[in-house]
């Protein structure tokens, strides 16, 4: 296992405080096969990040994209911090070497698993945060996001409407959308296909096309309208 000094240097962060970075470690099936060990897990440093994490990103691109409106920043900002990206990040930085793990959630690939992942990194962003304040919490998250910085802010980066769902639908409510069949109708030559979009349980959408994939892009097409509608009806503030 990498030493704290290996993974500082990989961090690009010297902490003045080790114990900050040893907690943000520590996950709570460690916690809880070794009590006594840590006082605590790294969920309130995870807290902590996803907060300033969220804070660094909405700045940056609050400033890089004067022309957009709420919705696609919105937008940009679920794909950012979404847990496939933060885990992305968090491999880049061998995060899942570093990580205590309770022995069953380490034999189980719980090294490599991506919501464990995308956690420690967000309690590395809490700990740089307490450690060294916002101004190195910030350059910490946009060097080790810069990829996808520079992927969002390529002109031909686009959302289609069933990636710009999910990436909703995974930001306010940590679930993705599903699409159940509802109607097929027609001979076979000529099939017609009608589609509901389901987030939580609730229909959010319905679409209707020759196949399958039509149905489920105006589905989610109709969803981002609801979705937008609510946001703008005064009665849901």
């Amino acid at each position: 296992m990498a030493t704290h000094s290996d993974l500082e240097q990989r961090l690009g962060v010297r902490f003045d405080d080790p114990v900050l970075l040893q907690q943000a470690l520590v996950h709570s099936s460690y916690v809880n096969e070794n009590a006594g060990s840590f006082p605590e897990s790294n969920e309130r440093l995870e807290f902590l990040g996803d907060a300033v994490l969220g804070l660094v990103i909405a700045d940056e691109l609050y400033a890089a994209f004067p022309g957009e409106d709420e919705g696609m920043l919105t937008e940009l900002r679920a794909h950012l911090v979404r847990r496939d990206t933060l885990a992305k990040a968090a491999r880049k930085l061998d995060l899942g070497a570093a990580l205590l793990l309770g022995k069953g959630e380490d034999d189980g690939g719980g090294r490599h698993r991506p919501t464990n992942l995308a956690h420690v990194y967000e309690a590395i962003v809490g700990a740089v945060f307490l450690d060294s304040g916002l101004e190195t919490a910030r350059s910490f998250v946009l060097a080790s996001l810069r990829e996808e910085l520079v992927y969002v802010a390529d002109e031909s980066f686009t959302l289609d409407p069933k990636s710009r769902l999910q990436e909703i639908s995974q930001s306010r409510f940590q679930t993705t959308p599903r699409y159940t069949v509802v109607e097929t109708e027609g001979p076979d030559h000529a099939r017609r296909f009608t589609v509901e979009a389901v987030i939580q349980g609730e229909t959010v959408g319905s679409g209707s096309g020759r196949s399958k994939q039509a149905a489920e892009k105006q589905a989610a097409q109709k969803a981002l309208e609801q979705l937008e509608s609510s946001d703008n009806d005064p009665e849901t503030d």
